[in-house]
């Protein structure tokens, strides 16, 4: 099996990792929190003196990073792209703006590398799981030579097409949840204002045309429907804040395409709120909070 060299072992990343090695992969991990590398060596990783370190002797180096600036920082000028070996295939899975996932991208084409842009759906129980959604945007040779890392780390693999794809699809998916999150917890809340038992409104719209992956996995206010974070006090899943991240990320996309998106922005105007309100670190679908503060 293959050595892959991993930055970024968090709560994310960490899992992901794990998984790898669970499949037989030698791993050589680095992270900026000696805690998250010490419980990677603790599950048979060896640890990298640094970003660089971490991208030498090895045949994949896997990222997983909170921004485009630290990915930027991570592969540019002294960093990975100048360290690896040659014949390195780089797998960017952060979710981060198109243009800093192209940028790389050219970066690392210009020095002879192939590389892929994999931003995850599926949050932290996706990681742990190896179910994750892959999003990939890449040359068909990298996406296809990364099968065998991706495999152990997620259940979909998709090819979305050239550099900044997989990013592309990310944003327009997670946009799309950030509005039906919030969509959800507006119905829901004047349900129950006019009287409708919630799990009644559940069922009749876990049935009918407003169902959705969000509905059923995320359903907004506790509602006896198995499974959903709001029976755990919103314990996350996928935090309010990173819903904000993204929803920024589509913003940002929009502006560059010249697209409008009235409902993301909506959307990304009312979790900036929420996080304004100190609900940043519970599940996005907190949101509803904001639609009614006196939801425990």
């Amino acid at each position: 099996m293959p050595k892959i060299g991993f930055i970024g072992v968090g709560h994310m990343g960490g899992p992901m990792a794990r998984n790898l090695i669970k499949v037989g992969h030698s791993l050589k991990v680095y992270d900026l929190s000696e805690v998250a590398v010490n419980l990677m060596v603790q599950s048979g990783a060896e640890r990298a003196a640094s970003t660089q370190d971490a991208a030498k002797g090895v045949e994949y180096v896997i990222t997983m990073l909170p921004g485009g600036g630290d990915v930027r920082e991570v592969f540019l000028n002294d960093g990975v792209v100048g360290a690896a070996d040659q014949g390195t295939l780089f797998i960017d899975s952060s979710t981060i703006d198109v243009e800093s996932a192209v940028t790389v991208h050219e970066a690392a084409s210009a020095a002879g590398f192939e590389m892929l842009d994999a931003p995850v759906s599926g949050g932290t129980v996706g990681a742990d799981n190896a179910t994750l959604t892959f999003m990939c945007g890449g040359a068909k040779v990298a996406f296809d030579r990364a099968q065998i890392v991706l495999e152990g780390m997620g259940k979909s693999i998709f090819h979305c097409g050239g550099r900044g794809q997989g990013q592309v699809v990310k944003i327009c998916n997670n946009m799309v949840a950030g509005i039906i999150a919030l969509a959800t917890s507006e119905a829901f809340v004047m349900g129950e204002k006019l009287g409708v038992d919630r799990r009644v409104l559940y069922d009749i719209m876990s049935t009918s045309s407003a169902n959705s992956w969000v509905l059923n996995n995320a359903c907004p206010l506790p509602s006896g429907v198995p499974g959903v974070v709001a029976n755990n006090g919103f314990k996350p899943g996928f935090m309010a804040k990173l819903m904000l991240k993204d929803l920024r990320l589509s913003q940002a996309a929009a502006q560059l395409a010249g697209s409008a998106t009235p409902l993301g922005a909506a959307a990304a105007a009312a979790y900036q709120q929420h996080i304004n309100n100190g609900h940043g670190d519970l599940d996005n679908s907190s949101i509803c909070k904001l639609i009614d503060p006196e939801i425990e």
